[in-house]
């Protein structure tokens, strides 16, 4: 009775076997914007049952893996559509001939049907659609789609369980391709732990038979998800469900075979989703935002690094050009030209839609930078903890920061100086010292240590990550351990050096490194955080 009322109240797109419908859905846009702006949108159908459990599904895969089908495909089994229905309604429109481009959106949008529960599975189904994972045109896209999903999971009208992820591919795929292995390794990546059990393969386009070669190419990748008897949960569906039952030899029972291969496969999974323990997203959310805090600090990290390296080239200078002029160390007026650092502010310019930096008004530093997106003002974001940044190197109070659009850039410049004021900048930091030359060795020492310590911090910060996370193979973390790697062997650090080997070799493997498309939005990353 309600798949009746459900067609009568849908738009009929085709007629023909089978007859064609749309679901006719309100749509909520859950960050604010207007529909031409807003990047997190639910569509629902009918009216939650509370006397239901609700099972949610995130889905994640690549541009042509067949996920809006898929989609559809949950929608029609849960509704009850069957074979002899001669019937098949689409929650989401196929825009298949439209230009792949136009289909690589940063949209999520949450699909929510109602009504339906006690049909066929005793709960009602909310399906996460992530496309643009993966977008070749740049990391700014996959940014925005993980930090929409932060967003989804934290607002109060958002997601707050996740029953399964879905990673969605092909079962013909004989190996994960550069493009499905961020993907997965990314999304993956923003999960906690306990999520394992709850990742599964979705093996779209199937025949029906087992897939063998796509199993092990999952496996070959390193995918985090749950396994059984050595092998990744999976299960199969086929794509070919609204295809012309009529017309061409055998079309009918083909079609029949497709229906029920899909059919089946929804049953295997439902069933994994009555009898697998749906997770909090309060552990995913907790490494989302430690991954952003931690990510933000080992770019602070990097930068002040960088500021005291140059210190020390300034440092050396200046005692090169002390050391010639000692008989004119007493001449208070005698002048030399020297190199010093200066800060400056600079506009960051156009990223992406809201794209701003934090920073501190106190150390002059970039405490998250690039993309603090999230928060309305400096004292929300992630960086503060109890009311003070874990970032800057005073860890300064939060109202000392401002989110805006400019950063902080350590210059250089050519300026003259008495011999006299040159001694009083060293010795205002060693006071006890009255020797220049003393005092800019104590400096130099200090600029190191400084620097190994910043070092170590550091290290400490890509364990962490290591620690909380499912897969700790996003790309941005490669690129800090590649520089941290570098540094470690600068001042020969063997132990944690092996350490961060070890583990840069272990992400290598998982993810395929070397393949063009891993590479690439490697070199992507490198570039968005690297500073000149």
């Amino acid at each position: 009775m309600a798949l009746q009322k459900c067609l009568e109240e849908c738009k009929r797109l085709s007629d023909g076997s089978p007859k064609s419908y749309q679901l006719m859905l309100k749509r909520e846009n859950l960050d604010g914007f207007p529909d031409e702006k807003s990047k997190l949108r639910r569509f629902t159908y009918g009216k939650q049952n509370q006397n239901y459990p609700k099972k949610t599904i995130l889905l994640v895969g690549a541009t042509g893996t067949g996920k809006s089908t898929l989609i559809n495909a949950m929608v029609n089994y849960v509704m009850g559509v069957k074979f002899e229905t001669n019937a098949w309604i689409e929650m989401i429109v196929d825009n298949s001939d439209r230009a792949q481009s136009e289909s690589q959106t940063s949209e999520i949008s949450v699909y929510e049907i109602f009504g339906f529960e006690g049909t066929v599975v005793p709960f009602s189904l909310t399906v996460i659609d992530t496309p643009g994972y993966g977008d070749t045109r740049g990391i700014h896209y996959d940014d925005i789609v993980t930090k929409k999903l932060e967003d989804l999971f934290c607002i109060p009208n958002g997601v707050t369980d996740i029953d399964a992820v879905g990673l969605v591919m092909k079962a013909s795929e004989n190996r994960l391709d550069e493009r499905m292995c961020y993907i997965f390794n990314s999304v993956t990546s923003l999960f906690g732990k306990d999520m394992e059990d709850n990742i599964v393969v979705m093996f779209t386009f199937s025949d029906g038979l087992e897939p063998r070669n796509a199993l092990q190419a999952v496996k070959d990748a390193g995918i985090k998800c749950a396994m059984e008897d050595d092998d990744p949960i999976y299960f199969l569906f086929n794509n070919r469900q609204r295809e012309k039952r009529e017309g061409g030899k055998g079309a009918k029972k083909a079609a029949k075979y497709a229906f029920e291969t899909s059919e089946d496969g929804l049953k295997e999974f439902t069933d994994f989703l009555e009898k697998t323990p749906s997770q909090s997203m309060t552990s995913t959310v907790k490494v989302m935002k430690e991954r952003v805090r931690l990510t933000a600090c080992i770019q602070n990290i990097k930068e002040r690094i960088s500021e005291a390296e140059k210190g020390e080239k300034v440092a050396k200078s200046h005692r090169e050009i002390v050391d010639k002029c000692k008989d004119k160390i007493k001449d208070t007026n005698f002048k030399v030209t020297v190199t010093e650092l200066y800060k400056v502010k600079v506009e960051i310019g156009w990223r992406w839609c809201d794209w701003y930096a934090v920073t501190c008004n106190i150390c002059q530093e970039n405490c998250h930078d690039p993309g603090c997106t999230m928060a309305l003002n400096a004292s929300w974001c992630q960086v503060m903890r109890n009311g003070r940044c874990t970032s800057c190197t005073g860890k300064c109070p939060a109202s000392d920061h401002v989110k805006s659009t400019f950063t902080y850039v350590t210059k250089t410049r050519r300026v003259e100086k008495t011999l006299d004021a040159l001694k009083k900048e060293y010795e205002n930091s060693f006071k006890q010292e009255a020797d220049l030359l003393k005092c800019m060795e104590n400096r130099l020492k200090e600029l190191k240590e400084t620097k190994i310590q910043l070092l170590d911090e550091a290290y400490r910060i890509i364990l962490q990550l290591d620690e909380i996370a499912l897969n700790a193979n996003a790309v941005s973390t490669l690129i800090h351990l590649d520089y941290l790697i570098e540094k470690m062997k600068e001042i020969n650090d063997q132990t944690k050096l092996q350490k961060l080997e070890k583990m840069k070799e272990s992400i290598d493997q998982q993810s395929q490194s070397g393949l063009t498309f891993f590479g690439a939005m490697k070199a992507a990353v490198k570039k968005a955080i690297t500073k000149n």
